[in-house]
């Protein structure tokens, strides 16, 4: 079969020189399949180009995003802790507001275990009723207990020696009154005191005159010394180390009664210190804030 080729003519502009080429045949068509092939590779490398930039892009966008989102979450971070701190706050006021004008019932605490007796009407229109009154004598009334309104003889000033203002000894307060957060377990549960850090074997001053009630183990407490003061104010000190002082003692504000330690439920050497009112747990900051000075001098006191 005879060859078939494509003769091509090359001419200069002056027409002076000829020049013939000849390509065979099928060099044409192989020269025009890489030249299909070679567009559609170089259209395929674009696309793929072009789709590489818009996912650079999509991803510049969503670092840029990101960086917005973890600039809100910071600020969100710093504001929900802050409106913790508040509701906190306000949590511990309520209840200890509850609970001393009897609305609400202590609960249980890691503590202590309490009995939750069962409501009855009775009860709630009792305990409203006596709402109501101490709403028009809160000044004359000192608490809400099972036998009725208790009134006091008089109003007893902050440096009586039978109001426990006193600071039990001195250091930081490692933990407040109310809900917070659970060493143990990492859950909310109320704190029924407050935790007072200080070395392992400091000496333990009762906070204000009264009669020790008891002095032993008591589970969550450790070792546990209870102080009545009278007029249905009480005292607790935990997590002690050892006494100083036995059931039935007459103690003076300022006496030493047990060393700070860790027994009980505790995660470091610290006094458990609470204060009660008809054995309802207020918070003892109310009485602590004030007295610091006087407590510094009166544990700095010789003798005591």
């Amino acid at each position: 079969m005879k060859k078939r080729f494509y003769t091509l003519y090359l001419a200069t502009s002056d027409a002076r020189t000829v020049r013939r080429i000849r390509v065979p045949f099928y060099a044409v068509h192989v020269l025009a399949v890489l030249a299909v092939i070679g567009a559609a590779t170089l259209g395929a490398a674009l696309a793929s180009y072009s789709r590489m930039l818009l996912k650079v892009a999509n991803y510049n966008a969503l670092r840029s995003e990101e960086g917005r989102l973890r600039e809100n979450y910071m600020q969100l971070q710093v504001q929900a802790k802050d409106t913790r701190k508040q509701l906190s706050s306000l949590q511990s006021l309520a209840t200890e507001v509850a609970m001393t004008y009897g609305i609400m019932r202590w609960r249980n605490t890691p503590f202590r275990a309490v009995p939750d007796p069962k409501p009855s009407k009775a009860g709630f229109e009792t305990s409203l009723d006596q709402f109501h009154f101490l709403m028009q004598n809160a000044s004359l009334v000192s608490m809400v207990d099972t036998n009725g309104l208790r009134l006091l003889p008089g109003p007893l000033p902050l440096h009586s020696a039978l109001v426990p203002s006193l600071w039990p000894v001195i250091g930081p307060i490692t933990a407040s009154f109310g809900e917070r957060e659970d060493p143990f377990t990492g859950e909310a549960a109320f704190h029924p005191g407050v935790d007072i850090g200080a070395p392992y074997g400091s000496p333990v001053r009762v906070t204000a005159d009264g009669v020790v009630a008891y002095v032993g183990w008591e589970e969550g407490y450790g070792r546990l010394v209870v102080v009545d003061h009278g007029f249905g104010i009480s005292t607790y000190y935990a997590h002690l180390s050892a006494f100083n002082t036995e059931e039935g003692a007459r103690v003076d504000r300022g006496e030493v009664i047990a060393y700070v330690g860790d027994s009980g439920r505790s995660t470091g050497p610290h006094l458990h210190y609470e204060v009660r009112i008809n054995n309802t747990p207020v918070n003892p900051w109310r009485f602590l804030r004030s007295t610091m000075a006087a407590s510094l001098a009166e544990n700095e006191t010789p003798g005591n």
